[in-house]
This record gives C-alpha cells, structure tokens and sequence, in this order.
C-alpha cells in the first residue's frame, strides 16, 4: 500500500503569530481557510468544530506544517511538551545557517532551550520553543573537511 506523508498539524494560540515565525523562517503559505460543517465534526471528532487554519510548505516543496487556531470548541491549555513527553514530539528543520535561523527565531522571542550543541561534527543542532510554545529543532549539516 503506498503512503505519503501529507502534513505534521499543530494547535495554536495565536495563528498570526505562527504564521510570521514560519514565513521569516522561509516556509510559504499555501492557503488559508476557516473549517466547519459536519464534515469537520465527523473528521476530526468535535461537535461544532470550527478553526482556522493555514497550511505552510517548506522551500523544497517536500513539507507541510497545518496549523489552526480553535474558534469552537475552546482551545485547551496543556503544559508546554518536553523533550522527554510521550506523543508528538517537535518539528525540526535542516538550515543552512543555524545562527541565521536563531536570528529570525529570536525577532519573535524564541530562543534556544539551553544552546547550540554539535553531535559528532555532523549537525550543529538546537531546541527552542516557537509561537503557542511548539518544540521546534533546528539542525546544520556540518561540512566535513576532505
């Protein structure tokens, strides 16, 4: 049976928020809707379900990020996800330039967790906490000399 990863959805708080992180990120907005009606209610398994949402499409065209914001039912606050939390997990993102990223992530008050780890000479690589709190990695290819 072929598969295809379609997209990774994640809740947010402030949809406009999100959307800005990502876009200064290099990510493009594929489209913007509001969802509701019966379909939605079967689908996603909410009476009255209604968001909006936005759907987001990293610069390979490999990736898609749906993120929505709850208008009914109320969002439910949850304890920010950690590290070691059982369920989804984080978004990670391969950068060129990890110290360019954490520019553009810091004009949104994102910073990393603790700092700029490097694993094995492989990947400069880091954790930080995006808009509606989102774990999101940010990893570097590091260039092996020959």
């Amino acid at each position: 049976m072929p598969i295809k990863l379609e997209n990774v959805a994640i809740a947010v708080r402030d949809l406009e928020a999100a959307i800005a992180f990502f876009t200064d990120l290099g990510l493009t907005v594929l489209g913007r809707a509001r969802i509701s009606g019966e379909w939605a209610d079967i689908a996603v398994g909410l009476d009255g379900n209604t968001a909006d949402i936005a759907v987001l499409q990293t610069p390979d065209g490999n990736g898609r990020i749906e993120m929505f914001q709850y208008v009914h039912p109320e969002a439910i606050e949850a304890e920010p996800v950690q590290p070691n939390t059982i369920g989804m997990h984080r978004v990670a993102f391969t950068v060129d330039n990890i110290d360019a990223a954490l520019e553009v992530a810091a004009e949104h008050g994102c910073h990393p967790l603790r700092g700029v780890a490097i694993y094995e000479d492989v990947y400069k690589l880091t954790y930080l906490r995006g808009p509606s709190d989102i774990l999101v990695m940010f990893a570097e290819e590091l260039q092996k000399a020959d």
